[in-house]
């Protein structure tokens, strides 16, 4: 048999995936010497040292074992007071499930909900990865174009209204945003939840960046304004706010009546997550808010070098982000941002992600991620400003 035949064997879902356009450039970059990767969403600062050592010392204690499908009791008890501390949100033990990752999460919440041909509604650009997941379930993805005006990201409330219709299964919407920084306000969040209930569509929030939003200590969450029976799920991870991203760890709220269905999904995808991560999460919950407040002034700060420096470029149309830590930014006469990505890497050295990867929106945009200490950022600027200049 040949490659070919053995590759048609595949289900037709696994075919049909795309490689990620991020990787693409990325895969070029870490082949080559003196690299500045700004290209993925991770930043440049360790896991706070008390978290290491929480892990440490579970492993340490034995914390060597398969653990409950849904998680650590202590864990989701720990969830549950995040929740009503910092989103007024009073959800139960039985509305949380622990995941080993956000990704994992989304995925979960996909297996949960979605049967082929299903109708889902998101928001471009996005994150590949978030509608990713319903596309290999085989649900049919639609979406609704972020604008830039006035230097800002709007979304057309009208058009989004309009495409979450009858036979709309699933809503999915990350807030803040993955890669453009725009993040849903309380006002339109209402709106949205009231029309979802009327017609039964779920919504699935990617929460991530929550703790990363630039005007205030969370953004506006569902949570807050949802009912624990609202076809609602939450999507959360440590990745981000935490500095975990390689600790794979998150988390859901749903309704409790999923309490049960996940714990089965979880069975069968990764059985479980493992305790000493879960301990380490704990700590995270519990005990890392300075951490979480020192790292937000630091991407403060970092946020600042990258305005003043993208805003400098007479090729580049800065848009300031609400929330999370990246730059989506035009770039003049860019129409093909997977071989300008490559360009810049070869001129620059400088690794940026190509907008084409978060939907067909994204064309003409490269993404940077900010979350850097300051002179590697202005040491990439330098790089970057006779290109784009």
């Amino acid at each position: 048999m040949s490659s070919q035949q053995m590759l048609e064997t595949l289900s037709q879902r696994v075919q049909a995936m795309q490689a990620s356009k991020i990787r693409e450039v990325a895969e070029i970059g870490m082949t080559m010497d003196g690299v500045i990767p700004l290209w993925f969403g991770e930043g440049a600062w360790p896991t706070p040292a008390k978290i290491v050592d929480a892990a440490v010392k579970s492993l340490q204690n034995d914390a060597h074992t398969y653990q409950p499908n849904n998680g650590l009791p202590a864990l989701r008890q720990a969830v549950q007071d995040y929740c009503q501390t910092h989103l007024k949100a009073a959800c139960s033990t039985h509305r949380i499930t622990i995941t080993p990752s956000g990704m994992q999460g989304l995925m979960l919440s996909a297996q949960l909900l979605a049967n082929p041909g299903d109708r889902v509604v998101s928001i471009e650009p996005n994150w590949p990865n978030i509608v990713g997941c319903y596309e290999t379930m085989g649900a049919n993805v639609h979406s609704v174009a972020l604008q830039a005006k006035n230097g800002v990201w709007q979304l057309d409330m009208n058009a989004l209204i309009a495409a979450l219709t009858n036979d709309t299964k699933i809503f999915i919407v990350n807030s803040p945003n993955n890669p453009s920084g725009w993040t849903l306000t309380v006002e339109e969040q209402k709106v949205l939840l009231q029309h979802c209930r009327k017609l039964g569509i779920w919504i699935v929030a990617d929460d991530v960046y929550a703790r990363l939003y630039r005007h205030a200590s969370v953004a506006p969450s569902f949570l807050t304004i949802a009912e624990p029976e609202d076809r609602l799920i939450s999507v959360n991870s440590f990745s981000k706010s935490w500095s975990m991203t390689g600790w794979r760890l998150g988390w859901l709220v749903t309704p409790p009546e999923c309490e049960a269905a996940l714990g089965h999904l979880t069975e069968f995808n990764t059985s479980c997550t493992s305790r000493f991560i879960q301990q380490a999460g704990i700590t995270a919950l519990q005990e890392c808010e300075p951490d979480i407040a020192q790292l937000k002034s630091q991407l403060e700060q970092s946020y600042r070098v990258t305005a003043d420096a993208l805003s400098s470029m007479s090729q580049v149309e800065f848009i300031d982000p609400d929330g999370a830590f990246y730059a989506f930014f035009r770039v003049a006469g860019l129409n093909d941002s997977v071989a300008s990505a490559m360009n810049i890497l070869h001129a620059t050295k400088v690794g940026l992600a190509p907008g084409a990867a978060f939907g067909k929106t994204g064309e003409g945009y490269l993404r940077l991620c900010y979350a850097q200490p300051v002179d590697v950022l202005e040491d990439a600027f330098n790089r970057l400003r006779p290109y784009l200049s």
